[in-house]
């Protein structure tokens, strides 16, 4: 029998369209026969491969659509997984249409990202250990100091030594100049953070402290966010106002009347 013509050979054997064929990957059972888009004639392939190998049959794009992943929209972020502490709120997404034919493969179908929560389920405040402590660089101290004696409120203050235990890289990057003091920030460093007024404030309550003597009522003002009463070896949170970026976790080591902390490691209470 005298060998088919191309025209007769893409008759007699059709493509993909015809055989219902698309086959994900590289599959050589996947085999129609006609012509190539090249215009040549014989065996040609309906698998997701073919498009890279050039041996396609000549409808295997109409056929074989590329068909990319289609998602849904995000979720809501959930609530925080504990309260007072940090851990991780979650959002998701399903897929709305599977990829076929080599389309766009589905992306992560979850989000986890880093939350706090402040209050208890109850409603009541959290332990004060994870609320940043607010800190600025120390040369603001002086002038804070002239405003409070020429107003008549000064007040003898205390300062705080802690150990840097891990800071964002965003304290390091570059800011205004009036941001520049957090580059002296790094890990392990032991820095001085000083109380003074107007950051002091009743350790209690007015009601609770009606039958405190006079003369001791300087020794109740505190630095909100100054780790007293925390744990040995707690993790406490502070945030370095002026670089948005830049915080972190501290220790408390001690409090000390004065601070003794070189300047470039000596900060201020907000």
């Amino acid at each position: 029998m005298p060998a088919a013509s191309a025209e007769e050979f893409r008759f007699v054997s059709p493509g993909c369209a015809a055989r219902g064929l698309c086959c994900p990957g590289r599959d050589r059972a996947c085999l129609g026969a006609g012509r190539r888009p090249d215009g040549s004639a014989g065996p040609c392939y309906c698998d997701q491969a073919c498009a890279r190998s050039l041996d396609c049959c000549h409808d295997y794009g109409q056929a074989c659509p590329v068909v990319p992943c289609v998602v849904s929209q995000w979720s809501a972020w959930s609530g925080c997984a504990e309260p007072c502490k940090t851990t991780c709120q979650v959002r998701t997404r399903h897929i709305v249409q599977e990829p076929r034919n080599g389309g766009a493969a589905c992306p992560a179908l979850e989000q986890r990202a880093g939350c706090v929560e402040y209050w208890t389920r109850r409603g009541a405040e959290c332990q004060h250990s994870l609320i940043p402590a607010l800190i600025t660089a120390g040369g603001f101290g002086k002038a804070r100091q002239r405003r409070a004696a020429a107003d008549g409120s000064e007040r003898a203050g205390y300062c705080v030594q802690f150990q840097l235990v891990a800071l964002a890289p965003g304290c390091g990057h570059r800011q205004p100049r009036h941001g520049r003091w957090t580059r002296e920030l790094g890990e392990g460093r032991t820095v001085c953070v000083e109380c003074q007024q107007p950051a002091l404030q009743p350790a209690l309550q007015p009601a609770q402290q009606p039958a405190l003597q006079p003369a001791l009522q300087p020794l109740r003002q505190r630095c909100r966010r100054d780790g007293s009463g925390s744990r040995q070896n707690q993790l406490l949170h502070w945030q370095a106002m002026g670089n948005h970026r830049c915080r972190g976790t501290w220790r408390r080591i001690r409090q000390l009347g004065t601070c003794s902390c070189p300047s470039v490691h000596s900060f201020l209470f907000i």
